[in-house]
């Protein structure tokens, strides 16, 4: 019997997730698509007995207090379905209770509250939220407003012993007629992507081919804390033929551009917002969240040249990352326990069980071998240095949607064909989408236009130019890159795999992203790397203590 509070929250949305507060300080998080291997997978009744149970075992201890998220979807109309489900499937205490928290509130406090921040600037900017009917926190509507209204973006100042709500922009939910920024950006990928979910990144990384100024398309319209949708935008975004993306000439070429005037038109929008909040909180330090903190090149933007002194952005600012507001919710608005975790990594995937590991090593497909090298980092190495792609799977799984060394794939950047091979062999995807790098902190300033830590992979920064012809796997065509700084104490392996490749090659750097094949999401359990080794073009897995190779 667990004689701390356990605190479960779950995102019944879009990215379907669930955490689970361990007393004050200790946090496990995981999200639908990694277990069922379809992206962006949403939530359902029976994911708690199906899905999260099984791969959770701290599920089964007792749970203090259960917080749901819900959004402008129609999920809330199950809910007690959901409730019968949480009965049956968890070990309630007599006194737990069942409370949810809206949509935007979760954001906030998956962004604030486990942030380095005593106080900052509270940024949450998404698609849409919840309906003002169901807001859980202190907000006065305008007069008159319909209580179907929807959460667009919302402003707070946040201190460590409350939150104020400061402005939302509200929008009627009607895609005839858009308004604000995610709503922008989601229209922006369509135009390009029609089908499936989550393309805003490959808009983000097919934007520096185009030309912004082609189009003659004009900004968006900042209205204080309200962003506006000029209509040459709806009326383009109406012509859904002229932009569809094709890989090369003419189509491309408009593709490209409707990206960049796009990828231009949000960042200026973003910057005219972060202005109006600094204004007005008076403050030096913003927590950004909601889906459109996952533009790098906006974040990038925003830190450097942003009126905020200091930036946060959580790995997982995504609706996936909004059960771990719920938990924190509730641990600290519901039963008023201070909490002390912080974002100190993202490594929060349930424990690695080594029979696991163990198990899928010893059931091998055919074409796989196993071996146990003395040096597991120096074979590596070697593997690398030899132009090899190699799976890193290791502890704890990530809970955001950037692989952060522990469900990663690793190659070597000097290699100017690196990116085609890991973009058409590995990943199956568009030849444009960039690679990003990992580099030892201590150097970080040699090679990138850095100032700060980068931990998280969560802005994009200039590689320096001379450094550019050395690093063309991880270079985008403008010059950026999204880097990750690795410190021995966050990622002791990959700080360990990359001190040994400075060593042996005088550059601290290597080329880092997702461990998953073509349309899938990040890895989870064993079996789904060796799977990915198996179907893909990658060379080698690395599961320590094991290298697994293909033979032949």
């Amino acid at each position: 019997m667990a004689d701390f509070p356990i605190v479960v929250g779950i995102n019944r949305t879009q990215d379907g997730s669930i955490a689970v507060a361990v007393g004050d300080a200790g946090m496990y998080s995981l999200q639908k698509e990694r277990i069922t291997r379809r992206k962006h997978h949403w939530g359902r009744p029976g994911d708690l007995p199906d899905r999260y149970l099984p791969a959770m075992p701290l599920l089964k201890e007792p749970v203090d207090l259960v917080v749901e998220g819900y959004s402008s979807d129609a999920e809330i109309e199950n809910l007690e379905d959901y409730h019968e489900e949480l009965r049956e499937s968890l070990s309630l205490k007599e006194d737990a209770r069942i409370v949810q928290v809206s949509h935007h509130l979760s954001h906030l406090y998956s962004a604030f509250h486990p942030s380095p921040f005593e106080q900052a600037a509270g940024l949450v900017v998404d698609n849409q939220g919840s309906p003002v009917r169901r807001l859980t926190e202190l907000f006065t509507p305008p007069p008159g407003a319909s209580g179907d209204l929807l959460e667009v973006a919302s402003f707070y100042r946040c201190t460590r012993d409350g939150v104020e709500c400061l402005a939302k922009q509200l929008w009627h939910g009607d895609w005839a007629d858009p308004a604000g920024l995610g709503c922008f950006y989601a229209l922006l990928a369509k135009a390009l992507w029609p089908e499936g979910e989550g393309n805003e990144g490959k808009v983000m990384g097919l934007a520096p081919y185009g030309d912004p100024d082609a189009l003659g398309l004009p900004g968006l319209d900042v209205r204080g804390h309200e962003v506006l949708i000029p209509s040459a935008w709806t009326e383009l975004f109406a012509r859904r033929e002229d932009f569809l993306y094709e890989p090369g000439g003419e189509p491309f070429r408009r593709s490209a551009n409707l990206a960049a005037a796009g990828q231009r038109a949000f960042e200026n929008a973003l910057a005219a917002l972060a202005e109006w909040l600094h204004a007005r909180t008076g403050l030096d330090r913003l927590a950004f969240a909601g889906g459109t903190a996952l533009n790098c090149s906006a974040n990038g933007l925003l830190i450097r040249r942003g009126p905020f002194r200091e930036v946060f952005v959580p790995p997982s600012p995504h609706d996936g990352g909004t059960a771990i507001g719920c938990a924190l919710y509730g641990l600290e608005a519901v039963l008023g326990v201070r909490g002390r975790w912080r974002w100190d990594d993202d490594f929060l995937g349930p424990d690695p069980d080594e029979s696991e590991i163990t198990a899928a090593v010893g059931s091998l497909p055919d074409g796989l071998v196993a071996e146990q090298p003395e040096d597991l980092i120096a074979a590596m190495v070697a593997l690398l240095e030899d132009g090899r792609v190699v799976g890193l799977h290791q502890g704890r799984s990530e809970s955001g949607p950037r692989a952060l060394g522990h469900r990663s794939i690793i190659g070597d950047p000097r290699r100017p064909d690196i990116q085609d091979y890991v973009n058409y062999e590995v990943k199956g995807r568009e030849w444009f989408r960039p690679l990003a790098p990992l580099v030892l902190a201590e150097h970080a300033q040699r090679f990138f236009d850095v100032d700060r830590p980068a931990p998280f992979m969560q802005y994009a920064v200039d590689v320096r130019p001379e450094c550019r012809e050395l690093l063309p796997g991880i270079t985008h065509v403008d010059g950026t890159t999204r880097l990750q700084t690795v410190e021995p104490g966050r990622t002791p392996f990959l700080h360990a795999l990359l001190t040994r490749w400075y060593e042996r090659t005088g550059l601290p750097v290597l080329i880092n992203t997702s461990l998953n094949g073509p349309g899938r999401p990040l890895t989870e359990t064993p079996e789904h790397s060796i799977d990915t080794l198996r179907t893909t073009g990658m060379h080698a897995l690395v599961m320590p203590p094991y290298l697994i190779r293909k033979v032949g």
